[in-house]
């Protein structure tokens, strides 16, 4: 038996692959409505770095399941983060001008355009996921599975829970909150914001890509015991990806992030850095690359490709 191709080799052929089944599945943007189909495009294809679909390979191929089996799930997953983007995006939520390196889908293709490709590619997502090539047990759990990721339950109530939060952070001068609180809607103060913000970003962030691992570990039939180490795995890592996401907002520079710098601070956003600190952020970092090694040892060698992930999230400059 040859052996596998080193983490990274992987990780390419991976990400060819969805972005073929990607290139196929969106509508062409010839065919009418062809403003539609153009702003679809504009938002899922060229850029990004693919983490979602990335975890679903990594998880599937790690317990036997084949890279054809999973390319509508990687694919699907994937639509619905581009689609979250989009709206993301708009004058109404975060109102940027920049994504991936390129214009917004509602600055480059007008607002009303831009909701509706966002629509039509979470309802893309879920028709191609129901169309890939596993039995019918683990196709209705895997549409189950993103479904609560994607919604009131995941990313969307973790959407509104950030919009709940984004001005209530009162900074002092050196803006680090030594005493910090955070509301909700009706005005509740949560006495412990470490924790409600780790709910936030748990929903917002994380649920979609706790999902991509889920995901994978469904279309490969993998056992209960493993499905709760790779849950303990992904956890870790979709707070650790906000957390980087967090800092990078404010070490980095537009021209690397590919999206506007600088976000967070000037709206008043629900951040780590601004509870926490710097320094205290990269320790928690730190904390959770521990925490995602030590899910993922038991599982032996074949999650070497989800580890490198793990620290990929980590170690990103975008």
């Amino acid at each position: 038996m040859p052996e596998p191709a080193p983490p990274d080799a992987r990780l390419a052929q991976w990400r060819a692959r969805v972005e073929a089944t990607l290139a196929a599945a969106l509508p062409a943007a010839d065919t009418s409505p062809q403003r539609l189909h153009a702003a679809m495009r504009h938002a899922a294809l060229d850029g990004g770095k693919r983490m979602r679909p990335l975890l679903v390979y990594a998880t599937g191929s790690a317990f036997g399941c084949d890279a054809a089996a999973l390319d509508h799930a990687a694919a699907a997953v994937e639509l619905i983060h581009a689609y979250s983007l989009v709206h993301d995006d708009l004058p109404a939520m975060d109102d940027d001008a920049l994504r991936r390196g390129k214009p917004t889908v509602h600055v480059a293709f007008g607002e009303a355009t831009a909701i509706l490709a966002g629509d039509a590619l979470q309802a893309l997502a879920f028709e191609l996921l129901a169309q890939a090539p596993l039995p019918a047990p683990a196709r209705v759990a895997m549409l189950q599975e993103l479904a609560v990721a994607a919604g009131a339950r995941g990313m969307c109530g973790g959407q509104a829970l950030d919009i709940d939060a984004t001005g209530q952070w009162q900074r002092d001068r050196s803006e680090v909150l030594p005493v910090a609180t955070m509301a909700n809607h009706r005005g509740e103060i949560h006495s412990d914001p470490a924790s409600a913000l780790e709910r936030l970003h748990a929903l917002k962030t994380g649920a979609l890509l706790r999902a991509a691992v889920r995901l994978g570990a469904l279309a490969a039939g993998a056992d209960a015991s493993t499905r709760e180490r790779l849950d303990r795995f992904a956890d870790a890592l979709g707070l650790a990806f906000q957390i980087r996401d967090d800092l990078l907002d404010i070490e980095g520079d537009s021209a690397t992030l590919g999206k506007t710098a600088g976000k967070d601070a000037a709206q008043v956003k629900a951040t780590f850095p601004a509870l926490l600190g710097i320094d205290a952020s990269r320790a928690r970092l730190q904390a959770l690359r521990a925490a995602m090694e030590q899910a993922l040892t038991p599982l032996g060698e074949r999650t070497e490709v989800l580890a490198a992930l793990g620290r990929k999230a980590i170690d990103r400059d975008r």
